[in-house]
């Protein structure tokens, strides 16, 4: 077993302090993913969408942010997937920002909604043919015997679709999370880490510091 208990570092790149918060979250959120794009750092829009199944049970994993605006956050995925079914059972998600290099975490909570046939469209077709090829090849969350069968309903389609336009799948497309709070975490030494919570109100924002 490796040993984990001594892995640690201290977190000394940066605080976060009131004066450095903006009125609403998102113009916050849109300064430090600058400032992750501006670093460098691989896949900065990716996030953790976190969900729970009807059962209770928990789910975690990784998507790319496609889309935002003050009010929500955009992914898309195949809704066969375990995250669209567990949505379906319980639309509250957690999304977690997690720029470990740059010593911060962003955390939203919200509710998650289909969006419709005509914005999937959209965003489905501005992305690389064989990812669209892809989307409409793996039956997401389902059994698969080999890779050689992903492999071979991927030369499938592509051969199917090889002289024209290829058509959003009836089974994938956006989901539109409207969040309700937001959480900034900017890690300090000793850790006494800095985290502010904004809480949407029928006014506005509410903005409280937390302790670490």
């Amino acid at each position: 077993m490796i040993d984990v208990s001594g892995l640690r570092r201290s977190y000394t790149r940066a605080g976060l302090s009131r004066s450095d918060l903006t009125s609403k979250p998102i113009p916050l959120f849109e300064k430090w993913l600058q400032e992750c794009i501006d670093a460098g750092l691989y896949d900065p829009n990716g996030v953790v969408v976190s969900t729970v199944n009807a059962q209770g049970q928990p789910h975690s994993r990784m998507v790319l942010l496609k889309g935002y605006d003050e009010k929500s956050l955009i992914f898309y995925t195949n809704f066969g997937s375990r995250k669209a079914h567990d949505i379906a059972e319980n639309n509250k998600v957690c999304l977690l920002f997690p720029w470990y290099y740059l010593e911060r975490q962003v955390i939203f909570t919200g509710t998650a909604e289909r969006m419709s046939a005509a914005e999937s469209i959209k965003y489905f077709h501005s992305r690389p043919r064989d990812s669209q090829i892809g989307a409409w090849a793996s039956h997401q969350s389902s059994r698969i015997s080999a890779r050689s069968v992903l492999e071979k309903a991927f030369h499938e389609i592509k051969e199917k679709f090889k002289d024209g336009e290829i058509p959003l799948p009836s089974f994938w497309g956006g989901f539109r999370v409207t969040f309700d709070s937001v959480e900034f975490w900017q890690g300090r030494e000793n850790r006494l880490h800095d985290r502010f919570m904004y809480t949407k109100t029928d006014s506005g924002w509410d903005i409280e510091r937390w302790a670490p």
